[in-house]
């Protein structure tokens, strides 16, 4: 058990030294990053709309498809809680078969419950991200049709860029949850796995070119 969690402890470690690594990477150079991309291209976008005539059309359309694919994930993320809570006794037994060290493997049913734990509340936080991304962009609907006045501009945009946002950590959640998965079958996996999404995020948040 003791080395489980020290391999958690590590995987956490390596994770927040790389977004320490980002955040000190954006502000040198903030041309980098993909997430200021996207507030910028918000931002325009939200100014385009509201200060051209007869885009109400494209905004609707726009926001729509927006909800849409957040209540897809959204959806997506109760099914895997639901589908992990009904296979987490099979997820057990392979774990148990596909270990290395096979039957030798003692399994501590508290470390096994903490593991199932950690994946429940990390599809509970995309689910929450993506249902919070769902109310901002509801709410940034009903403001990019008004008038462009009394500071409507800042407000939407700001809106528009949390929703936005919500989505991004949502679907980070998702990411998160393969360390943990892979954690069921052996510490070592867990390690290999978060090595592997910290290479998949490194590309993802920079500008592709």
């Amino acid at each position: 058990m003791q080395i489980d969690f020290l391999v958690f402890l590590i995987s956490g470690l390596l994770l927040l030294i790389y977004y320490l690594y980002l955040i000190r990477r954006t502000r040198r150079a903030p041309e980098s990053s993909v997430h200021v991309l996207n507030v910028k291209v918000r931002e325009r976008w939200v100014e385009m709309v509201m200060n051209t005539a007869n885009m109400e059309i494209l905004a609707v359309q726009t926001l729509r498809n927006s909800v849409m694919a957040a209540n897809f994930m959204a959806s997506t993320s109760i099914l895997l809680i639901i589908g992990a809570l009904n296979l987490s006794e099979k997820i057990g037994q392979w774990a148990l078969s596909w270990h290395p060290f096979g039957q030798a493997y003692v399994f501590s049913t508290v470390l096994w419950q903490i593991k199932l734990g950690l994946l429940l509340l990390d599809f509970f936080a995309a689910f929450f991200c993506f249902s919070m991304a769902i109310r901002f962009y509801n709410h940034a609907g009903y403001m990019i049709n008004l008038k462009n006045g009394e500071g409507l501009h800042q407000q939407t945009c700001a809106y528009l860029n949390r929703a936005g946002s919500y989505y991004t950590f949502g679907t980070r959640a998702f990411f998160f949850s393969l360390p943990i998965l892979l954690w069921f079958f052996g510490p070592h996996f867990m390690v290999l796995a978060t090595f592997i999404l910290i290479a998949g995020l490194a590309m993802l948040d920079r500008v592709p070119r």
